[in-house]
């Protein structure tokens, strides 16, 4: 798996009170440490800690950062979420201050690839992702919250089971 940071806003492009931007890779703590002043790197995973992003000494934005550590994370990777305030300037420019330190833009579901490669969710799960995303009715939420959850891939391995149990005697 390779080791790089990603970073995608997590929430919509539009203005709003809150923007989350999500990070995830090898060191993310520390990448983020860089220019956050709040101390997160001795943090334990899923806590939230408040400060400022800096950039040059100067302050860009008052935040909260969310630590995720280890195999318990989304990607399976160590995760940081910046929660700032939500304008699209802002939020851009924290972005771009990700960037520029070293982290790359997250390609489209990037962020569940990387947890069906660490393992952490199977290919079906992996596409229920997006289904709960575009799910437009109750039924279709319901399908893919059961989908995400590993409904269809315990299914699938019942079946798989009885099958190997047949063909073995």
């Amino acid at each position: 798996m390779n080791d790089d940071i990603i970073v995608a806003v997590a929430t919509s492009r539009l203005e709003a009170a809150i923007s989350i931007i999500r990070l995830s890779g090898k060191d993310v703590i520390a990448f983020v440490q860089q220019f956050f002043t709040g101390k997160i790197i001795n943090k334990e995973s899923h806590t939230i800690t408040y400060g400022y992003i800096k950039d040059n000494g100067e302050k860009i934005d008052e935040v909260l950062v969310n630590i995720y550590r280890g195999k318990r994370t989304f990607t399976g990777e160590e995760m940081v979420e910046i929660n700032c305030h939500g304008g699209i300037y802002i939020t851009n420019k924290v972005v771009d201050l990700c960037l520029h330190h070293g982290a790359r833009l997250a390609e489209r579901g990037e962020f569940s690839k990387r947890a069906f490669l660490n393992g952490r969710i199977d290919l079906a799960q992996a596409e229920s992702v997006i289904d709960v995303i575009n799910a437009k009715n109750d039924f279709a939420l319901k399908a893919s919250i059961d989908q995400l959850q590993g409904a269809i891939s315990e299914k699938i391995g019942t079946i798989r089971s009885e099958i190997l149990h047949e063909i073995a005697f």
